[in-house]
């Protein structure tokens, strides 16, 4: 537009839509809140805990003398949980362990008291698993038997749970903790106490 009285041009800017500018501000939000989320995982990144077995001992393991395929059994394993994050410690919660035998519990699930994990350490747990009572399979009864006479029982310890991460002012939600552990005990029937590990026992962890 032209004012000819005295020759002044005067241009006029497009208005923004208030919709639009709205939009423009959450997307900008939005995109900068999920650049500092992503900063902040990479930096807080939590790492899943390792674990090993550290040592077994077999107080009872034997079938009752009453009752086919039932067990009587009586064991302690130390499980060494190492947390591996130099920036994250874990809070484990709900655990309880319990010892199976050809995919089959031969003791009762024991519980755990809750665990606190700082950061770049290990914690030791000892349960002290076992039952008068346990029934089995056939199966089971009599390839423990065997194993016993062998010298050599192929046992799982299995710890269930949920952790969660601490990482810096941080929470993260609960995730679902399910470790198993092989291991070859070198047991015999009749000897009780401190039993050796034969090889080196394998532990999965998943969460």
């Amino acid at each position: 537009m032209t004012d000819h009285r005295k020759g002044i041009r005067y241009r006029y800017l497009p208005a923004v839509h208030p919709f639009r500018l709205l939009c423009t501000i959450l997307l900008t939000f939005f995109l900068l809140a999920g650049v500092i989320a992503l900063i902040v995982y990479l930096v807080y990144r939590p790492s899943k805990p390792h674990f090993s077995v550290a040592g077994a001992t077999v107080f009872q393991l034997s079938n009752s003398s009453t009752q086919p395929n039932v067990l009587s059994t009586g064991m302690q394993f130390t499980l060494v949980s190492r947390n591996p994050s130099e920036r994250s410690s874990i809070l484990y919660d709900h655990l309880s362990a319990y010892v199976s035998y050809r995919n089959q519990p031969i003791t009762p699930p024991a519980n755990l008291p809750p665990l606190f994990q700082d950061r770049d350490s290990s914690i030791a747990m000892s349960p002290v698993l076992g039952g008068d009572f346990v029934p089995v399979s056939g199966d089971v009864a009599s390839g423990l038997l065997t194993d016993q006479a062998y010298g050599v029982v192929n046992l799982r310890v299995v710890l269930t749970g949920r952790l969660r991460y601490k990482s810096g002012p941080f929470w993260s939600g609960w995730y679902n903790l399910y470790v198993r552990c092989d291991m070859l005990v070198g047991v015999r029937k009749g000897v009780t106490g401190a039993v050796p590990l034969l090889g080196e026992p394998q532990c999965d962890v998943d969460t």
